[in-house]
């Protein structure tokens, strides 16, 4: 998406970037960003938190009419947990429960295959 920015950027097409990989969109050189610090696949907020979500998109609406400089980050306020310990386990594949997520992604294709996916 941040190459898909700058192509629009470069053909006067403004752009505000929502995101959770900082040092990713950031080294791209977006021109505008609005980073969550969040686990990666919620850069809008948590699931189902549309006041957090709607929050979100204020933010990157003001990012879009007042940022002046080249390559403008503004980071939201808003935290996945009070707990940070989500850092630590978020996505994490280990001997604990690397065949429960194996056999979940083989019913998951047994399915998406049965549906022509």
């Amino acid at each position: 998406m941040s190459l898909v920015s700058r192509h629009l950027e470069a053909n006067g097409i403004p752009t505000v970037v929502i995101g959770s990989a900082r040092d990713i969109v950031e080294e791209c050189g977006v021109a505008r960003f609005v980073f969550n610090d969040f686990p990666l696949g919620n850069p809008f907020g948590k699931p189902y938190d549309t006041a957090m979500q709607r929050a979100t998109v204020g933010f990157a609406l003001d990012v879009l009419e007042t940022a002046r400089l080249p390559r403008t980050t503004v980071q939201t306020p808003f935290r996945w947990s009070e707990d940070e310990s989500w850092r630590e386990v978020y996505a994490r594949v280990d001997e604990r429960n690397r065949e429960a997520l194996r056999k979940e992604g083989e019913a998951r294709r047994a399915l998406q295959a049965a549906k022509g996916e």
